[in-house]
């Protein structure tokens, strides 16, 4: 039985459902050398993104006293995601089975090996110019990005044990599962038409929901409201912010998984996005009377690369720079009026801006799609019931996985650990 295929939303290919190994070789010659060089550049990019560039980004936001219980966040939840993406995630996300989860055939990467001998190579068959470790690598990066977004919405009060549990189980029950809907080779919401190019809904808004799960059960940080809380160093957020930024390419353009059209398409509506969302979020500020902060301006880029990620493939230049300001400004709202409107502590902006930037961005996608470009089209429903579909399945599923975690091993440090701050409290390290 045919099914279609939307392997980052790309296009239409018809795979069996029930196909048995041959159908995942290639012979070796069939590979692209240009293909697989840009993928593996690709790769190299995203996982910068998260070690060190979001460690950085968000290390450089919070208090001296948590600064590296915050990079350790990033850290470890790269090495945990990747170790749980090789023994189940990946089977999970991208083999076959039905349209709500993948099946088993590559349990601890099992096939996914070089057969020398009949001069061949495993093969995912939605990118079928590179090597399937190649594509597995990749794939991998976006896991990992994913979960250690989370953990800037309840920076500087968390345990780290919970925290890694969290993101553990968030990554194995919730984002598994989501990037197989949209992803998958038989994925329901591929099937349903929805577009999604590089994650802005398998990532951002379910990143960014879980992160606003999380904070607000947590509790907001002790002298919250009634103390400064000022970043303890911008030069690292913005550095953080360069380092994403350039790692956006590979985030964006990489999903093209080939070294063609798209990704250059990609790689330009990124550019202008960012750009774009940036000046948005500096004028905005000088129009309310601020003055340009460079916190804002890294800020506003981050919100516009957001914004175009699930659009990146599927629109003009022209449109990427209205995505860019849109969802900048829309974000501005978010991470300076509605917290505080709304009471709860999203520490460094989680929901703010990956959550709502994801949820505008995806919205945005159904708008301004281009046939022409895209290949595909989609409408504002389809793509605005998959931002609540991803919304309430990240809401219910954190919400379990957060009060089961605070049931048995706790989730918040102590009172006085959270005064002494939880770079010595948790780990006996501090910066001077």
């Amino acid at each position: 039985m045919k099914t279609r295929l939307f392997l980052t939303a790309l296009c239409a290919i018809p795979f069996s459902a029930s196909a048995d190994t041959s159908d995942w070789l290639r012979s070796i010659s069939e590979l692209s050398a240009g293909d697989t060089t840009w993928v593996m550049v690709a790769t190299i990019l995203v996982l910068f993104m998260t070690i060190p560039g979001l460690a950085l980004f968000y290390g450089g936001m919070v208090r001296k006293k948590n600064v590296l219980a915050t990079m350790m966040g990033s850290f470890a939840s790269c090495c945990l995601i990747a170790l749980i993406w090789v023994i189940f995630g990946y089977s999970l996300a991208f083999t076959p089975n039905n349209g709500f989860i993948g099946g088993t055939e590559r349990l601890f990467l099992q096939g996914l090996d070089l057969f020398s001998a009949e001069g061949k190579l495993s093969i995912y068959p939605g990118a079928p110019t590179i090597p399937e470790s190649v594509f597995m690598l990749f794939q991998m990066a976006f896991a990992i990005i994913a979960g250690a977004i989370i953990t800037g919405a309840f920076a500087e009060r968390m345990k780290f044990s919970a925290l890694l549990t969290f993101v553990g189980l968030w990554s194995a029950l919730i984002y598994v599962p989501t990037a197989h809907w949209v992803w998958g080779l038989d994925g329901w919401l591929a099937s349903d038409g929805v577009l999604d190019y590089a994650g802005g809904t398998v990532i951002h808004i379910n990143a960014g929901i879980a992160g606003l799960v999380a904070a607000m059960m947590i509790g907001r940080r002790v002298g919250y409201g009634r103390e400064v809380m000022m970043p303890h160093n911008l030069v690292l957020t913005l550095i953080g912010t360069a380092m994403l930024w350039i790692g956006w390419f590979g985030f964006n353009a990489g999903s093209a998984l080939a070294a063609d059209a798209r990704a250059g398409m990609a790689l330009a509506t990124t550019q202008v996005a960012a750009v774009a969302a940036a000046f948005t979020w500096t004028i905005i500020e000088v129009i309310l009377g601020h003055k340009p902060s460079a916190l804002g301006l890294a800020s506003g880029a981050i919100a516009g690369l957001v914004g175009i990620t699930p659009a990146a493939g599927f629109v003009s230049v022209q449109s990427a720079l209205f995505i860019g300001v849109i969802t900048s400004a829309i974000c501005f709202v978010s991470a300076t009026k509605l917290k505080y409107w709304l009471g709860y502590d999203d520490t460094l902006d989680a929901f703010g801006i990956h959550g709502v930037g994801g949820i505008v961005g995806a919205v945005l996608t159904g708008v301004f799609v281009s046939t022409d470009i895209s290949g595909t089209d989609t409408t504002l429903w389809i793509q605005t019931q998959s931002v609540i579909i991803t919304v309430i399945y990240s809401t219910i599923g954190s919400f379990i996985l957060l009060k089961l975690i605070d049931k048995t091993i706790g989730l918040r440090v102590e009172y006085e650990d959270e005064r002494k701050g939880l770079d010595l409290v948790l780990h006996g390290e501090r910066v001077e």
